[in-house]
């Protein structure tokens, strides 16, 4: 007969229930300071929906009352240290954060406001308008609150996209040696999205000190959980990973206040991840000041049930029970609240001009400046002060041939060797001698901890290294083994890394470097073989970097690791074995920033490329003897860094362009490029700007179909000689 074995999960699920004992156990400080922060996060949460439904916030107001008990109940259980992010509602969690940094001994709710609680409303509710006295001086609102110096790393619009950058954060306060912890927030919606189960991952593969807090308030905006999935216990997904998990009462400050110190404890413990799911309640629709009773997905019975649970009036009641205070203190803490944010509203606002009695407006003098809009989209480079910059003319080293790959070996070993913040993180670099083309030979036997081979899951360790960039102690080097990866990773490349510096202020840091591979032309087909930089360079916060030597990869490998902005550097395959000059022993120069390279002087056409297609020019050119091309190679393709000082000399001299690259027109990177020339130069274009591209369909696998779907030397010619045989 079939045997059946009832299998047990590796990891402990349990559910916390607090008694009367408990809340007769809790130190009444504690007590006062959840009430102190509840009281104020409930009065800021209903002061911005007054000014939302006044059209005084522009854009969403998503509002936490009703779940305000999960935020202080578990932030109150951390330190000035340890780390939290969130999603687009979290007001509460950045508020009770902030707050507790600034009261690191309790918020006593009978104290007069510190001017330390008055800036944090303040600039929270600027930020949440749109002010300059706000966190990120406008530019983040109601949905990217960020502090951190508090610790408060990050709200994030994109629902489960702060959840791998949190898993960064962790990582580097584990390879700080600290036993500091990240908490990421995240909602019954982010749950059962991508990013977060490859997180849950890679957190529990590698023993992370990050507790996945989830707030499970039943709705993602009107779909209810129990549609959404097959377990609406959502802690329950803990188990299929070896996460220890706890499901609370959300409720309930308390219950969660205890679930989070077991897990604190666990996780600064060096024993991984932890979960925890706290059943709470938006009183809310997801946005504005509406139930969502009024929009039909639920009832005003469900909503008066949960409202009689509320996690203010029970911190109150136990107070008052106790004897800790009387009913009309709290009355008056939940007055000095209410005032403090009408004070608040009035250092912001002034009656309307011409206005009905009571209505208001921004003070004109809070606006950002409208020439602040673009600041901050990339740094300044003045990182680049100091560093020593050399071209092959006036290199005095010396220089031997060796193949590309070669070079990004070597030229990594040595910032890894120089630097110990520089980490190298992506799918099997630690294994097969350097990865699937060699490029990181070597590293994992001298840094054992710096080299990290991740589960296949762009998006998580993309994120990952995202987080740790921003933490700042470390610069992570992320490798996709093929540029089409980037797809996968999307929203941590585009939506969360680069745009991070602009969104929360302009001010903060990002130094992630990510290695790409072009494989076009290699026979790997379709998914397989694109040229992402097109793609990059429509993207706000990216620079982009096209090595074409061993002597370019150096020393842009090199200003890409000194650089402070998001960098990627793309590397063709038909280029690693190929032989160039490169330096002997000296891989610590620097290629300047926006300086292209002329591989051949002309005087008839000038021909833009970037990449393995600078050879194929090079090679039609000389295919063409009766006419005198000057070949650019860009080095630099993201839109603050070309060189127009090379190009425009250039189009001056032959007053023809003609752009090559091998990949399909749809994502073509000459396509911005060639608009940019033509509205630059035209008084000295004697010809429209010519481009050689691909075919519009994505490579084959078919060796002949393949060649007649991407652009090589052959092209180059045919194109050259309609330009200048008219």
């Amino acid at each position: 007969m079939t045997e059946h074995r009832t299998l047990e999960a590796a990891s402990p699920w349990v559910e916390i229930i607090t008694t009367e004992d408990d809340w007769d156990a809790a130190p009444p400080a504690l007590l006062r300071t959840m009430l102190g922060q509840l009281t104020l996060i409930r009065a800021f949460e209903e002061y911005v929906l007054e000014l939302a439904g006044a059209g005084l916030v522009h854009g969403p107001a998503h509002s936490s009352i009703g779940q305000e008990g999960g935020a202080v109940g578990s932030v109150l259980a951390l330190t000035s240290a340890d780390s939290v992010n969130g999603s687009h509602r979290g007001h509460h969690q950045f508020l009770a954060k902030a707050l507790h940094h600034a009261t690191p001994k309790g918020l006593d709710p009978q104290e007069a406001y510190s001017p330390e609680v008055r800036d944090i409303v303040l600039r929270t509710l600027a930020e949440i308008c749109g002010l300059d006295r706000g966190w990120s001086h406008g530019r983040g609102g109601s949905m990217h609150l960020q502090w951190h110096e508090a610790g408060a790393v990050g709200t994030n619009a994109i629902v489960g996209g702060g959840v791998p950058l949190a898993a960064g954060y962790a990582w580097a306060a584990r390879q700080a040696g600290t036993d500091d912890v990240a908490v990421t927030y995240f909602g019954d919606g982010a749950i059962n999205i991508g990013s977060t189960l490859e997180t849950f991952n890679l957190a529990s593969a590698w023993r992370l000190p990050l507790c996945f807090f989830i707030e499970n308030n039943l709705y993602a905006v009107s779909t209810n959980v129990a549609e959404a999935t097959g377990e609406p216990r959502l802690s329950a997904r803990g188990l299929g990973f070896a996460i220890p998990s706890w499901k609370v009462d959300g409720m309930n400050p308390l219950a969660v206040h205890l679930a989070m110190r077991e897990a604190v404890a666990h996780m600064r413990a060096g024993r991984g991840p932890t979960m925890i799911e706290a059943d709470t309640y938006r009183y809310f629709h997801q946005n504005g000041g509406f139930p969502g009773s009024a929009f039909g997905y639920r009832s005003k019975e469900e909503e008066r049930q949960w409202r009689a649970r509320d996690p203010l009036e029970q911190v109150a009641g136990h107070l008052v029970r106790r004897g800790i205070m009387p009913p009309q203190d709290i009355a008056a803490v939940t007055e000095r609240a209410a005032r403090l944010m009408a004070e608040t509203g009035d250092a912001l606002l002034e009656p309307l001009p011409g206005g009905k009695q009571g209505q208001r407006r921004i003070r004109p003098a809070e606006w950002p400046d409208t020439a602040f809009a673009d600041v901050g989209v990339r740094g300044d480079l003045s990182e680049f002060e100091g560093a020593r910059f050399a071209e092959p003319d006036s290199y005095e080293g010396e220089l031997g041939e060796q193949r590309l790959v070669e070079a990004v070996a070597a030229v990594l070993g040595r910032r890894m060797e120089t630097d110990p913040s520089v980490v190298v993180l992506g799918e099997d670099v630690h294994r097969l001698n350097g990865g699937t083309n060699g490029a990181t030979r070597g590293l994992k036997e001298r840094f054992p901890d710096r080299v990290l081979g991740t589960p296949i899951s762009e998006n998580a360790f993309t994120g990952l290294g995202g987080g740790i960039a921003l933490d700042g102690r470390y610069r992570p080097i992320v490798e996709f083994m093929y540029a089409d990866f980037m797809w996968v990773a999307a929203d941590q490349l585009f939506n969360q890394i680069g745009k991070a510096r602009h969104m929360f202020g302009g001010g903060g840091d990002v130094p992630f470097v990510l290695r790409s591979k072009v494989a076009m032309g290699t026979g790997y087909g379709s998914q397989h073989s694109m040229d992402p930089a097109g793609v990059f360079a429509t993207a706000p916060g990216w620079r982009i970097v096209a090595p074409t030597t061993p002597f370019d990869y150096v020393g842009l490998m090199n200003s890409a690791l000194r650089c402070k902005d998001p960098v990627v550097v793309l590397e063709h395959v038909d280029l690693y074995n190929a032989s160039g000059p490169g330096p002997v022993d000296d891989l610590d120069y620097c290629l300047p920033v926006g300086k292209a390279a002329l591989r051949r002087t002309g005087a008839d056409v000038t021909v833009i490329s970037y990449l393995a297609m600078v050879g194929y020019v090079l090679e039609a050119v000389d295919r063409l003897p009766s006419v005198d091309a000057e070949v650019i190679d860009l080095r630099w393709l993201d839109r603050a860094s070309i060189d127009w000082d090379t190009i425009g000399a250039s189009v001056r001299k032959t007053g023809r362009v003609l752009i090559a690259e091998q990949g399909p027109p749809g994502t073509s990177y000459g396509s911005w490029l060639a608009d940019e020339i033509q509205r630059r130069y035209f008084d000295w274009l004697d010809h429209p700007v010519e481009r050689v591209t691909g075919g519009e369909a994505s490579p084959s696998i078919s060796k002949v179909l393949e060649r007649a779907a991407i652009a090589q030397a052959d092209e180059v010619v045919a194109k050259l000689r309609e330009m200048t045989e008219f």
